[in-house]
């Protein structure tokens, strides 16, 4: 199987629920302690080996684009001061020269559209699809671990990351159907955007990290509406499941949802008393807060 060398990164959101956080600064720039949101996806991409990172923007997005980039002025005054370290993390974070491109998602079509808008930059080969305002936590990255099981396999085929979930909260989400286990993974027998209470043919979401195939674009070229007018990713990869294997990795370690206030807040309390450096100052401050509470 040809190798993923390649990830898209859907940036074009709007942010409405962080507003007015995202009048001016996009969502994806929001930080988790002292990282962008976006820089905690685009690591676990780079952890994973992925050589190319392609952005589908909008409008007012163009932060992002520098933040990919090298600031001479910034970098200069840190050598200037002898700050080492924050020279070294910045340099550390940046993938390397040819390895971003951006392109434009001129309307707010879905993300089917969104990941339509890459068919170029992808080309004919299987890529990596990532989700930004799904932020993952545990080492090796979710996506690392998808590409180890995706090269197991032994045909061409699609990978989607999934997580449990209680069975109350399944009408919220997009939920695929369980077939037989394949080493760590098993086979997709359907996908239900968000499935009507009691309905849902398992409690496993689908998470925010994908491995598609290229004819994926080809049916997103069609251009047809699915919910909300929208060109909806889920019913291209269902038709595309009539023709090609997809199999669900119940990946190891937390998820959060950036996407939404609780979803971001707890990221940040994780992260951070993950870190060495900050950990055991912010739970003695996290503790006094409970208490105070």
């Amino acid at each position: 199987m040809k190798p993923i060398r390649k990830a898209v990164f859907p940036v074009a959101g709007l942010g409405t629920r962080f507003l007015p956080a995202t009048k001016a600064m996009p969502k994806e720039m929001l930080t988790v302690v002292d990282r962008p949101v976006i820089q905690h996806v685009v690591d676990e991409a780079r952890e994973a080996g992925i050589e190319h990172f392609i952005f589908v923007t909008g409008r007012n997005k163009a932060v992002i684009e520098d933040h990919f980039d090298k600031q001479v002025e910034l970098e200069a005054t840190l050598e200037r001061r002898g700050k080492d370290a924050e020279l070294a993390e910045l340099e550390d974070s940046l993938p390397g020269p040819g390895q971003t491109s951006f392109t434009r998602q001129q309307a707010p079509l879905g993300l089917g559209h969104a990941v339509w808008c890459a068919r170029e930059l992808v080309g004919n080969e299987p890529f990596a699809l990532l989700l930004p305002d799904m932020v993952m936590q545990d080492e090796p990255g979710c996506l690392k671990q998808m590409l180890d099981t995706y090269a197991g396999l032994d045909e061409p085929a699609n990978v989607i990351a999934v997580e449990q979930v209680p069975e109350d909260q399944t009408f919220r989400y997009g939920i695929v159907g369980v077939g037989e286990e394949v080493g760590r993974a098993f086979r997709i027998t359907g996908m239900v955007e968000k499935p009507a209470p009691g309905t849902a043919p398992s409690n496993l979401i689908i998470s925010g990290r994908y491995i598609l195939q290229p004819e994926i674009f080809s049916l997103l070229a069609e251009h047809q509406t699915g919910a909300g007018g929208e060109i909806q990713l889920t019913d291209a990869m269902l038709r595309l499941a009539e023709n090609q294997s997809f199999y669900g990795y119940h990946f190891r370690g937390k998820s959060f949802d950036c996407g939404n206030k609780i979803g971001f807040l707890s990221a940040n309390v994780s992260f951070a008393l993950a870190r060495p450096d900050i950990a055991p100052e912010f739970r003695v401050a996290l503790k006094e807060l409970l208490e105070a509470e």
